[in-house]
């Protein structure tokens, strides 16, 4: 996802090396984690390098331990990838494949899911969009920034379009398909961010609260018997709330991952871990992995938060097949000390490795980190 516009509209969010040890609790690892550790790094287009530049970087992650790059090749509009149904930008992905695979890297394609930005749709099919409480479509009035378009999850023609973009990347030869905005939309903002917008989230306030679309609470109102805005603070419904975390949690186990499996690639996602406010309940997914963007400034946190929210994924997953890989954002970790602590954190509290947004912001300094690490055999 586009986190540097999140910041600078601003809002926005959001990863390494063949048989990596990881640390535990006793200092050591088993076949079985060995296996199963991976490092990556979020890839944002750039048409501009040249394939020697992309080489360059590619073999020093490599280097450094990483195994996996996650390629963004959709993003809510245009496609970098020869897609047959979306407007194309650009042959990306067909241009990287050869070249990460080249640097022994595995390719995850990387698409954005819910949000639409295409004209063509929200201008068109604004019945595919989730309304928020006050009866705003995101098609016309999206909260916060103008990309938070967010199709609602109810809609079968919904459904039916985001697979058509998963079968497509299947088609392609990558190693797995990476799921982003796989969600509903913040009701409550990470509170570092209040800041950018003015805004104070001390409740559920209606204009950020989705999905009230005709669908949405029709289906509720069968299932329970009650129509959401009659309720007297459907905010502190569970019953609600758990509905509407359960239609994004239908497509993943019950359309993307069967459609991913059948092509023998992995399924991952970038989740986060204000899951409640964005409706994610990521913990009941039976996805190969989970990336928890564990941004510890935009939740005004100290490092050491980051190693305590991996060991509360790690210990609520309910799918143990499902492995976790701790999500760091650089720019929050700009000292060495702070950049070295996040990823000595994650380890050692159960994630399988580290994911890194993004590759390309990357400083020297957190190079150096990476080297030490991995020559010591910890990545």
């Amino acid at each position: 996802m586009k986190f540097f516009d999140f910041l600078k509209f601003p809002i926005g969010w959001l990863g390494l090396l063949a048989g990596i040890s990881l640390l535990t609790s006793c200092g050591t690892s088993t076949a079985t984690e060995i296996e199963q550790a991976k490092n990556w790094a979020w890839i944002t287009p750039d048409l501009e390098k040249t394939d020697a530049q992309w080489q360059a970087e590619f073999q020093r992650l490599k280097a450094v331990g990483f195994d996996a790059v996650l390629l963004e090749v959709y993003a809510g509009n245009q496609a970098y990838f020869g897609s047959k149904r979306l407007p194309v930008k650009a042959k990306w992905l067909e241009r990287m494949l050869p070249l990460v695979h080249g640097a022994g890297l595995e390719c995850h394609a990387w698409m954005w899911t819910m949000p639409n930005n295409n004209p063509a749709y929200y201008e068109n099919h604004q019945d595919w969009y989730n309304v928020n409480r006050k009866g705003e479509s995101s098609a016309v009035s999206p909260a916060y920034v103008n990309y938070y378009r967010f199709m609602c999850p109810s809609n079968p023609e919904v459904q039916q379009f985001i697979l058509g973009t998963v079968k497509e990347l299947c088609n392609y030869d990558v190693d797995g398909i990476h799921f982003d905005y796989i969600r509903h939309p913040d009701v409550i903002l990470a509170k570092g961010l209040w800041k950018n917008y003015g805004i104070v989230q001390d409740k559920e306030y209606p204009q950020y609260d989705y999905c009230y679309c005709d669908r949405c609470r029709n289906k509720f109102k069968e299932q329970y018997g009650q129509d959401p805005l009659d309720m007297d603070d459907p905010t502190k419904n569970e019953d609600w709330r758990q509905f509407r975390m359960d239609l994004i949690t239908h497509l993943v186990n019950d359309l993307f991952v069967p459609e991913v499996h059948q092509h023998n690639k992995m399924i991952s996602a970038a989740v986060f871990p204000n899951w409640r406010s964005v409706k994610q309940d990521w913990k009941t997914w039976h996805m190969d992995a989970v990336l928890p963007m564990l941004y510890n400034g935009f939740y005004e946190k100290p490092v050491g938060w980051v190693g305590e929210q991996v060991a509360w994924g790690v210990n609520h997953l309910q799918d143990k097949n499902t492995q976790l890989y701790s999500g760091l954002f650089l720019p929050d970790l700009k000292k060495k000390a702070d950049f070295e602590e996040a990823i000595r954190t994650s380890l050692s509290h159960g994630a399988k490795g580290v994911s890194l947004f993004s590759l390309g912001g990357i400083t020297e300094s957190q190079w150096e980190v990476l080297e030490e690490l991995h020559k010591e055999g910890t990545l």
